[in-house]
């Protein structure tokens, strides 16, 4: 196969240690399961109940960069490439690709291959995708994706071609992700149509979501369930599930209880304090995984005092990340002093971090001319982990004479009002999408990426933002590493945020379920899943 040439020439430096996949039930895959009547193609698959803690924000692949949200689009929609999970891409839409030549690609897509509402997928289609995506017009929070696209041409029917302004070493990685989904073109036009007439982007998409998955969008109910059916006409293997329910319970003992007296399937975001509940029920399992996800604790580097970045990493020096890991997260996790995961390229173990010091806070705070300290506050969504995060920074700060104040918010107006940048100090996390420092790092630190798409620290520094476009054109990995290097040794000095660890998704999982799974993003792995009878 082509494509076997051109596997991202990075997928060798991502380790194993990204993680299987893990799939759960009985702890092991269960190869025989079209010998237990979850036949593929059957309606005996069951009905799959996941009970989440915040609600999707859309259904658009083009409207957010948050995980309920993509955890909705996994199923709907598929992209160009895939990553599997020793981080090596494979084919996804385009069955195989060829480097034309640096700034050149072609893609070939399979053929025979229908969305959801009988539209077929071509290279006219997939081309109307990138163009939309890329549209400023509809402003995506997700084109930082397509940054380096100058164009998309159609070659043939099932060949479309990417112009690219520069070579562009993550581009298989980034069309993988699932910001780069390929939409159905009759709701595409729908979209743009009622948009004319006013309407607000992503209007239509989200009332009718169609693409080509192995599971068909059914009904979304806001705040407090989206459901997805087995696609029937799936080019692939059929799922196994007849159906899947995303059903939003934002309390985490209710999540728990719902586990318990088998309401819901599968409970998400365990806390780490209540391991030992579900590890005790009778009827439940607990599925436990590392991710090279990050939780951090963000400045607004444009407003007063966090716009001087000696209170940057005075405040910095005076949380004491040990304590939340232990105090919040009860241990669980991977202490992170730099922005990457270890199993992420880019990463560099020789980068140290500002350390906990509360006497050099105070002199740098002195020193910025807050000997008294201030006032401030610290946002969060309901998130509990988050919300005792908050509570523990919050009593660390008073110590310097720090005065902050918690606001909790629901989670899509935190996502609206920290891009638009009302907030002081917040709470949250980032998940690398591509086991890649550029998605790890351009979105959350680059100037043109504040906001929405994930610099909400809306930090803006020249030689930050040349580090990070330097790294993004070079091909050669070496340079490119010690590109990542000097990007990250910077930022300790900078300062935006504190980085407080590498998590481990906590879920708990029903004992009939079989062959479910979280990949190291966070998204849940459902196709092959299905309830024993």
């Amino acid at each position: 196969m082509k494509s076997g040439k051109f596997i991202w020439v990075f997928s060798f430096l991502l380790v194993i240690t990204l993680g299987l996949s893990a799939c759960a039930g009985d702890g092991e895959r269960d190869e025989g399961a079209n010998e237990t009547g979850a036949d593929a193609g059957s309606a005996s698959g069951g009905d799959l109940t996941i009970a989440i803690g915040s609600d999707v924000v859309t259904l658009s692949p083009h409207g957010a960069n948050d995980i309920p949200s993509s955890n909705v689009h996994e199923n709907i929609y598929e992209t160009l490439t895939v990553m599997d999970e020793n981080g090596e891409i494979g084919p996804g839409l385009a069955e195989e690709w060829e480097e034309v030549d640096g700034t050149t690609w072609d893609f070939h897509l399979r053929e025979g291959v229908t969305f959801h509402d009988g539209a077929e997928l071509t290279a006219d289609v997939v081309k109307m995708n990138f163009d939309r995506l890329m549209d400023e017009a509809i402003g995506s929070p997700r084109a930082f994706l397509v940054e380096a696209v100058e164009s998309v041409e159609v070659q043939d029917d099932y060949t479309v071609r990417f112009n690219l302004k520069y070579p562009y070493s993550p581009l298989l990685a980034h069309l993988a992700h699932n910001g780069t989904s390929i939409m159905s073109p009759n709701v595409i036009e729908e979209d743009y149509a009622q948009m004319e007439e006013g309407g607000d982007v992503d209007a239509h998409i989200n009332q009718n979501p169609v693409g080509t998955g192995p599971f068909k969008f059914e009904e979304w109910t806001p705040g407090e369930s989206v459901v997805v059916t087995r696609y029937e006409d799936y080019w692939g293997e059929n799922a196994k599930l007849g159906s899947a329910t995303f059903k939003v319970v934002e309390e985490q003992s209710t999540r728990l209880a719902e586990l318990e007296t088998g309401t819901s399937d599968v409970a998400a975001a365990v806390g780490p304090d209540n391991i030992s509940r579900v590890e005790g029920m009778a009827n439940a399992n607990l599925l436990q995984e590392p991710s090279i996800s990050l939780s951090y604790i963000g400045f607004n580097t444009q407003k007063e005092p966090f716009d001087d970045k000696r209170v940057r990493q005075a405040v910095s020096m005076a949380v004491d990340k040990d304590e939340i890991i232990e105090g919040v997260y009860n241990g669980v996790g991977t202490p992170a002093p730099r922005p990457l995961a270890p199993s992420v390229f880019g990463y560099d173990d020789s980068v140290e971090g500002l350390e906990y010091d509360p006497e050099q806070a105070q002199e740098l705070l002195a020193e910025a001319g807050y000997e008294d300290g201030f006032e401030t506050t610290i946002w969060t969504n309901d998130s509990e982990q988050r919300v005792d995060t908050a509570v523990t920074v919050q009593s660390q700060l008073a110590d310097i004479g720090i005065d902050v104040e918690i606001e909790e918010l629901e989670w899509g107006a935190y996502l609206e009002r920290t891009a638009n940048g009302e907030h002081d100090m917040f709470v949250l996390g980032w998940s690398n999408s591509t086991a890649d420092a550029d998605y790890g790092m351009y979105p959350l630190f680059h100037s043109s990426q504040q906001g929405d798409p994930g610099n909400r620290s809306f930090i803006d520094n020249q030689e930050l933002d040349e580090l990070l476009e330097q790294a993004r054109q070079e091909t050669d990995p070496e340079a490119r590493q010690e590109l990542y290097s000097q990007a990250q040794e910077l930022l300790v000095e900078q300062a935006p945020m504190i980085y407080v660890h590498h998590k481990e998704f906590l879920l708990g999982v029903d004992d009939s379920v079989k062959d479910f799974g979280i990949d190291v993003q966070g998204h849940y792995q459902i196709k092959d899943a299905y309830i024993e009878q």
